[in-house]
């Protein structure tokens, strides 16, 4: 086989659309050729809206009671199918936008309504709550839920630039005894759920090096609350990206150094923003949990960019999109938990339904859920350092740590 065709191989086999293979051009001729520990996973690469494959087996015939707040732009409340799950009753939804609130009651099928969450989690008949608010409340919601006795499941981020806010929503978690997950849907993509269950089955060793970019170009801003999304801090959205470290090991990271230069985009000249940020693109390598090194990017203004995609490159092996490299001749199961079949996969590489799945699973087996508040706030508290590191012109900072 020359060269040309091993590459043509290779690139089929993780997808034409994996970023992570098209920047990574170099390593692209030095992984082509099939080597005797190498193994394609899935013949056609990623899909990436596939179903879970396998028979989804109820864990109880318990309904639990969701309420659910938040229909904004993205349309996120109903967009996760808490109203599709057999083992949930979506008893009251809020917005406080009487129409958008209105059309969240038409899709999660439900006619009980409130005008805030302030007023939903007074409800004593709610169990449970998903919040998909602005990402500024994200933890003072929380936070509310959690001290009104109801487990809670949070968009991203978990906190909104502020250390202290996760330390107070750690606290609030611990002492309400309830479930908190964040839906980081990186968690779910098919091919970081697999470099999850490798790592966790021995085939990565630690890992030494990884990768992950959270590229969104914004040159028309995406309307939002009170324009919380305008010109703000790359790095403080960081969850889609540190995931494919985070939620691969559970494992964190100890101290970053960031970089980034002025961006060309007007909304991201510091006069032009609330947070009088000028970066558009932050770029943090931090140190990891295990000792390795991991390199973050988060970037608004990179033209004609979009994706988030990881790399992970261990000790006994490495994995890009769906092919894994490495010494582990026996792969455990690779595939993403079964869906009930009136449940969707969803949007971000099908991974909104396993998510709002295992929040519910979680619940009913009262178990921690895979994305909890450590790794919630290990994923969005590197960001926030990373962001103050790359203001101080890539000062080395230590990351709070949450155990």
């Amino acid at each position: 086989m020359d060269m040309s065709t091993s590459r043509r191989l290779f690139l089929q086999s993780v997808g034409l659309g994996s970023l992570g293979v098209l920047a990574t051009d170099g390593l692209v001729g030095t992984a082509a050729a099939q080597t005797p520990g190498e193994k394609i996973l899935g013949a056609q690469g990623v899909k990436t809206s596939a179903r879970p494959k396998g028979v989804w087996q109820p864990v109880s015939d318990r309904k639990i009671r969701v309420g659910i707040v938040g229909n904004g732009v993205c349309k996120f409340g109903p967009s996760f199918g808490f109203q599709d799950h057999p083992n949930v009753s979506v008893v009251a939804v809020s917005d406080l936008f009487p129409d958008r609130c209105a059309e969240m009651s038409v899709k999660c099928r439900c006619s009980k309504t409130y005008p805030s969450l302030e007023e939903l989690v007074k409800d004593d008949n709610i169990e449970a709550v998903f919040v998909a608010t602005d990402a500024p409340s994200h933890a003072r919601h929380c936070i509310d839920v959690l001290k009104h006795g109801k487990h809670v499941a949070s968009a991203v981020p978990a906190v909104w630039g502020s250390i202290e806010d996760g330390h107070r929503l750690y606290e609030a978690v611990k002492a309400s005894g309830k479930k908190y997950m964040m839906f980081e849907t990186s968690a779910f993509h098919e091919d970081c759920y697999a470099m999850r269950q490798i790592y966790h089955a021995g085939g990565f060793g630690k890992l030494l090096y990884s990768e992950g970019e959270y590229l969104h170009h914004s040159a028309s801003q995406i309307p939002s609350y009170k324009n919380w999304r305008l010109g703000c801090p790359p790095q403080w959205y960081p969850t889609h990206s540190n995931a494919y470290y985070v939620c691969v090991t559970n494992g964190g990271f100890l101290e970053t150094t960031c970089l980034s230069m002025p961006s060309l985009m007007k909304n991201l000249h510091p006069e032009n923003n609330a947070y009088r940020n000028p970066f558009g693109s932050e770029i943090a390598l931090m140190r990891t949990s295990e000792g390795g090194m991991s390199r973050m990017a988060v970037c608004w203004d990179l033209p004609g960019t979009g994706g988030e995609v990881g790399r992970v490159y261990g000790q006994r092996g490495c994995m890009i999109g769906m092919r894994y490299q490495g010494e582990e001749g026996h792969l455990p199961n690779l595939g993403r938990p079964p869906l009930p079949p009136t449940v969707q996969p969803g949007h971000h590489g099908g991974s909104a339904g396993p998510l709002m799945n295992e929040f519910v699973t979680a619940i009913l087996e009262d178990r921690r859920p895979m994305v909890d508040i450590r790794l919630a706030l290990n994923m969005t508290v590197a960001g926030i350092m990373s962001h103050r590191s790359a203001l101080k012109n890539g000062e080395t900072l230590k990351i709070p740590q949450f155990a």
